[in-house]
């Protein structure tokens, strides 16, 4: 208790309509006469939503430096940050488009000691709100902190908009936080880790949130999507209070990266997240791996080895590899993890194989 704790949050979440059009207003504030703002977007993106953004801004009186990116790299994030540091009054990043280009603006705001704004055109994961990136190239898939959006603006016509796939990922991404609260507190029983209720059940109000409406999210509808969209900022946020990703990622996490590791670009990560959220809860004895994996169903996300599109063999590896991906982050599969025979027998009384 006498330890300092800084909670840095967004300023500004706006969530609706048309938001596109408005950019400038909602960002007048911190937009200065003359000032080059960095766009950082992909290809698709770009012409999704990004073209949008700089045409506003260049009405606005904004001059705007484009990057199109293509993955999620530290290499890239690295050339885009070279080249922003040579460009006076460049301090204000926009990251349109999903979490490769998002986390690169967080990234390259954190390096110059700038404003990033997060602008998602997909609803596939929390990171749209959140102080952490994944970047590829790192010695392993982790989360990095970077920096806190200043602003997090989402138009729901462009991201309902978004390929279903995408859609679901999101709400696969939300369901981990049943198994990523628990895993929290388990650390701090067992390991004396630093534990806040307060992200903890914000964290899994979001979960609890998105399996209450599931069905309305379901039907891809505007008014589903935003129910979504809010609840993958509000997990964002739980981070931003934790001051760490624990509220948001736990042993369902380590699952999901050790299966990208094994078998990379099988599976949306939200899919893999949610796969091991049924796996985890069982292993918690917590019969809500019943009612998960009915809802990925009903949803459409992957529930079975075969649909997640890799071979048993690799989830059992998977789930042997999964606890030394991040040996400091202590969860429910322990030190050790599980021994393969321990794996497959889960694998089949949750019936997945």
């Amino acid at each position: 208790m006498n330890e300092i704790h800084e909670i840095t949050l967004p300023v500004k979440i706006v969530v609706g309509p048309a938001v596109l059009n408005k950019i400038s207003s909602y960002l007048s504030n911190i937009l200065t006469d003359n000032a080059t703002v960095g766009l950082i977007t992909g290809p698709n993106t770009y012409r999704v939503a990004g073209r949008v953004v700089e045409e506003n801004l260049g009405e606005y009186g904004c001059k705007t430096k484009v990057w199109i990116v293509e993955d999620a790299s530290i290499s890239e994030a690295e050339n885009i940050l070279r080249e922003a540091s040579t460009i006076d009054k460049l301090k204000v990043f926009i990251g349109v488009g999903g979490g490769k280009t998002i986390d690169i603006a967080k990234y390259v705001a954190m390096k110059l000691q700038g404003i990033v704004i997060s602008i998602p055109t997909a609803p596939s994961h929390d990171g749209v709100a959140s102080p952490f990136a994944s970047l590829k190239g790192l010695d392993k898939p982790l989360s990095i902190p970077t920096k806190t959006p200043y602003a997090i603006l989402a138009d729901i016509d462009v991201i309902s908009k978004a390929p279903p796939r995408l859609i679901r990922s999101g709400v696969g991404d939300l369901l981990g936080k049943l198994v990523a609260v628990k895993d929290w507190r388990l650390a701090h029983k067992l390991r004396n880790e630093y534990y806040g209720e307060y992200a903890a059940r914000l964290a899994l109000l979001s979960a609890e949130h998105v399996i209450r409406y599931h069905e309305l999210v379901a039907s891809m509808k505007p008014e589903g999507v935003r129910i979504l969209v809010e609840a993958l900022i509000s997990s964002g946020v739980a981070m931003c209070i934790a001051g760490s990703s624990r509220p948001a990622s736990g042993s369902e996490h380590l699952f999901s990266h050790a299966l990208e590791q094994l078998a990379p670009g099988k599976a949306l990560h939200g899919e893999k997240v949610a796969f091991g959220t049924i796996l985890m809860l069982y292993l918690y004895g917590d019969r809500k791996w019943i009612l998960v994996k009915k809802i990925m169903k009903k949803l459409g996300l992957p529930t079975t080895v075969k649909e997640l599109g890799v071979e048993p063999e690799t989830v059992v590896e998977a789930l042997v590899l999964a606890p030394k991906i991040r040996p400091e982050r202590y969860t429910i599969l322990g030190e050790n993890g599980i021994s393969r025979e321990a794996a497959w027998r889960l694998l089949r009384e949750t019936g997945v194989i």
